[in-house]
């Protein structure tokens, strides 16, 4: 691998001088770069029709015409970042050049030190522009992190990662998380990053089950013109655009098994190639990955490359299902509601004892984000300070295991004995079935009978009393 600062980039020189064309050609490919040059308009126009390239640095004045005609006439792809080469009090036309989309100019006489740093400032645009419009069209409103008590071990287990990040300082290991659809691994993903030392330079987020298969290579790898059929120019990838920040691949099991290795090669060598390149290029990138319950399941039956959930399998969190957070529902739910009341331009909003119940008796199978937008349509469609989540009542048919009322699960025509009837008996009989019901999970058999987790303790702690 050439470590020379220039050695993935390609540099087309417009230039009629060809003693300036040759120095500057030789100077920048000792410093790696993949250089070419056009000495006309017509020359140029031929050679961006055959080739694509990252960088091109062009004269304004040619035989056949004025190079800033190039950009009038759209001639150059988006994905290539042109530098205008202009002679010395040339500032209207600079101007100009900038005005019609040129990245950047330089003033001749230029000093041949100037051109990597002006070359690689271009090239950092090229990322930013690929992240803005990635950005634009995948990230979405983020509702933030709440730490309850079902919460401490994962917070812990954060703050420990942050912690050996801090010490590790450029070299990242992959972070693993595990949950239901739903539990929050993007927001989680967003905290790590946020909170580490990484926080100043990208997170690219990547749903991984929505990359069509035959596209998925190039997104994240990018690739170069003519690779596939509709390939007319070149591309970065969504690893090279993360280059010095963190890389997020959510449902990464979806990805192809083809792609899962050359992933683990990309995480592994920290390089990348691009689709129909010869070059490999150089990242550093922190990547976190995430996948549902099922990860060790699929990897037994060869659905997901075993090498890779060990090489990911290092830093892994597992995040609870909404239902094993019954004890965090109210504080979540109003940490929720506050922030989207602030989002909707409503006052301080709260849940009534009616939309508590409904609440915790509901099973969240959407998880968090089910939750979240349970109270934003609440939020919307209900008038009042207090929510009654009416629209979760007609979901369940209020016929929850906790909102049946007496009328129907009492049978009237029960009769107390002669002798009595024991009725703490009777109370542990149905925590009992309860626990039955819920495979013995004490959150769920608390949210059946209509209770907290403490109340099911005592009971169960005053039965094995003598």
């Amino acid at each position: 691998m050439d470590d020379s600062p220039l050695s993935d980039i390609s540099i087309l020189i417009i230039e009629d001088d060809k003693l300036l064309c040759r120095r500057v050609s030789a100077y920048l490919e000792s410093r790696g770069g993949d250089v070419m040059s056009g000495a006309s308009l017509e020359e140029t126009r031929n050679l961006l029709a055959d080739y694509s390239f990252d960088v091109v640095l062009s004269d304004v004045h040619l035989p056949d015409g004025n190079g800033l005609d190039l950009l009038r006439g759209k001639s150059y792809p988006a994905t290539t970042r042109v530098l205008i080469m202009t002679a010395e009090g040339g500032v209207e036309t600079a101007v100009e050049a900038m005005r019609l989309g040129a990245s950047d100019f330089l003033t001749k006489p230029f000093e041949l030190d100037e051109l990597p740093l002006v070359i690689l400032r271009s090239r950092q645009q090229q990322k930013q522009a690929r992240l803005e419009t990635f950005r634009k069209e995948t990230r979405s409103q983020d509702l933030g992190l709440f730490f309850g008590e079902a919460m401490s071990g994962i917070r812990q287990s954060l703050d420990k990662i942050i912690e050996t990040d801090q010490r590790l300082g450029d070299s990242l290991p992959p972070v693993l998380l595990i949950g239901q659809t739903g539990t929050g691994k993007t927001s989680f993903a967003r905290w790590l990053h946020e909170n580490g030392p990484r926080s100043s330079n990208e997170l690219v987020e990547v749903n991984c089950s929505a990359l069509p298969e035959t596209l998925a290579e190039s997104e994240l790898f990018g690739h170069e013109r003519g690779a596939f059929t509709d390939a007319k120019t070149s591309r970065i990838g969504l690893f090279e655009a993360a280059d010095g920040g963190t890389l997020f691949l959510d449902e990464m099991p979806s990805l192809s098994l083809p792609l899962q290795a050359k992933v683990l090669k990309a995480i592994e060598d920290q390089e990348i190639r691009r689709l129909g390149g010869r070059k490999t290029i150089k990242i550093n990138i922190r990547l976190i990955a995430a996948g549902g319950e099922d990860l060790k399941k699929r990897v037994a039956q060869g659905l997901f490359r075993e090498d890779l959930y060990h090489r990911l399998d290092l830093l892994r969190l597992e995040l609870p299902p909404l239902k094993l957070r019954v004890g965090d529902l109210p504080s979540l739910a109003q940490s929720l509601l506050d922030k989207l009341a602030l989002r909707y331009k409503r006052g301080a909003r709260k849940l009534s004892q009616i939309g508590l119940q409904r609440m915790v008796n509901y099973e969240w199978p959407g998880n968090v984000r089910e939750l979240a937008h349970e109270l934003e349509r609440s939020l919307i469609f209900e008038d009042g300070e207090e929510l009654d989540l009416n629209m979760l009542a007609h979901a369940d048919g209020e016929s929850g295991s906790g909102n049946l009322s007496p009328e129907q699960w009492f049978n009237p025509a029960f009769q107390f004995p002669e002798e009595g009837f024991q009725i703490e008996e009777a109370v542990l009989k149905m925590i009992q079935h309860a626990l039955d019901q819920s495979n013995q999970n004490v959150s769920a058999a608390a949210r059946l009978l209509g209770v907290n987790r403490d109340y099911i303790r005592y009971r169960l702690s005053q039965k094995k009393e003598p």
